[in-house]
């Protein structure tokens, strides 16, 4: 159980990092608002699954990357904004139809999913409206999202590589949901899904086997600075 909780909680704590860098840098105030509260809910779950495998800060700032288990999606970096919608839809839907399953569940992950699936129908909710809102746009809108889907569509198979510890979950049916939900609101957008491979040999899997991609290196150096430059300090 704690591999998993850690895998869980590093894809958490990942993509709310990534979330927070739109601080100061989103289109409009309202966004800005959305986003923090989108990456603080993330930044809650990850405090919950990290301190279930160990001590929280020790495995969010000590750790090397090679030891980091989350997803390869969740480490991209955030683009133009269509990029980052992409990639929420993407993780979004996949999270919410997860920790559904788990809450209904009786396994050691059942609390922490019960309250963060209504958290992340907020997610879901938000990169829907903002998927139908770019794709049903301008041209200009239209096609940053059809190349922001296509672009991080390789790291999408990885959601449904089975997680050791994590029980109960029919992983071959939530990709199947996870399939029928994207594409509906993609087809509403006036988009369709991308039709590239979803598994490659390098993609898939990857990150759960501590293999990441260029960015996470600096995404890393960039969210553990302070506490390595400063250990053992305390507020």
């Amino acid at each position: 159980m704690p591999s998993a909780a850690l895998t869980l909680g590093d894809d958490a704590l990942i993509l709310s990092h990534r979330l927070g860098e739109w601080a100061g840098h989103a289109p409009v105030l309202e966004e800005e608002v959305a986003l923090a509260n989108i990456a603080l809910d993330l930044l809650g779950q990850a405090r919950v699954l990290l301190s279930m495998a160990g001590d929280e800060d020790e495995l969010a700032f000590l750790r090397e990357e090679r030891s980091f288990r989350n997803l390869q999606l969740v480490e991209q970096p955030n683009g133009d904004f269509a990029h980052t919608i992409a990639r929420q839809l993407y993780f979004s839907f996949h999270q919410h139809e997860l920790y559904a399953e788990l809450a209904a569940g009786d396994g050691p992950f059942a609390p922490l999913a019960a309250k963060a699936v209504k958290e992340t129908a907020y997610h879901r909710d938000h990169a829907e409206q903002w998927t139908l809102r770019l794709g049903d746009g301008t041209p200009e809108s239209r096609a940053r999202m059809r190349a922001a889907l296509d672009a991080l569509w390789k790291y999408t198979g990885e959601m449904f590589q089975p997680v050791d510890g994590v029980d109960g979950v029919d992983w071959a049916a939530l990709e199947d949901r996870w399939l029928a939900a994207v594409g509906a609101v993609l087809e509403r957008a006036g988009l369709t899904l991308p039709e590239g491979p979803r598994s490659g040999a390098w993609a898939a899997g990857a990150g759960r086997q501590g293999l990441h991609t260029e960015s996470f290196g600096r995404l890393l150096a960039e969210m553990q600075h302070l506490h390595r430059s400063h250990p053992g300090a305390s507020w």
